[in-house]
């Protein structure tokens, strides 16, 4: 009689060492949204509440931005693996700023007038710039699941998504041309963009020496 073969015990999945992170991410990505409906029901956001919200989504937009740009190169410089956990998620909530940021601007600013959008768009620059912006975000967002990287293949989908950092350029441009005067907020989000940038330049061209 052959002998059995021993019963194999199927390998425990493997628990984060950060259980609370992406839902502590998720609820404090909320609070930007709830502090802005708060100021709104209170009247706190001055005589031109439409144009106060508008600039808050759109800086939280940048910030958030900027926070998915960091998170690959704070992994490369320090060796954070919990930073590629929450990527995805602030980069989903960077495009969902910016989508509400937008709205606002067209349905509350403008009240459902689709030509003086489309004549906005095509005749006011930093419009222009905010938008293709916005445009760039959306496919991103669209491909962010696990499901499309396998559609794509990984090489086309690293490739695709490294249009978030011309998204951020054009962000940049399109918040240092709306303030005009004092450009010293937006060009400070240059600097870090430029930084952030670099970063991943130095390892990539560090690694293509190396090899």
């Amino acid at each position: 009689m052959a002998a059995t073969p021993p019963r194999t015990t199927a390998q425990p999945r493997r628990r984060s060492p950060y259980p609370w992170l992406q839902p502590g991410v998720f609820i404090g990505s909320l609070a930007p949204l709830l502090s802005l409906l708060w100021q709104w029901y209170e009247g706190m956001l001055g005589a031109n509440p439409i144009a106060q919200a508008q600039n808050q989504l759109g800086l939280t937009a940048i910030v958030f931005l900027m926070a998915a740009l960091a998170c690959t190169p704070a992994r490369l410089m320090f060796g954070w693996t919990w930073t590629a956990r929450i990527r995805r998620e602030v980069g989903l909530f960077a495009f969902f700023y910016a989508m509400i940021h937008f709205l606002v601007y067209a349905f509350l600013d403008l009240g459902f007038d689709w030509e003086t959008l489309l004549e906005d768009i095509a005749k006011r620059p930093f419009i222009t710039v905010g938008f293709v912006a916005l445009l760039l975000l959306a496919p991103l967002a669209l491909t962010s699941t696990n499901g499309w990287v396998r559609r794509l293949g990984f090489r086309r989908w690293q490739g695709l998504h490294r249009l978030v950092y011309l998204a951020g350029a054009l962000a940049v441009v399109h918040f240092t041309w709306r303030v005009k005067v004092d450009t010293s907020q937006p060009l400070t989000y240059a600097a870090v963009l430029a930084v952030l940038l670099g970063v991943r330049v130095a390892f990539w061209l560090w690694r293509r020496h190396t090899r």
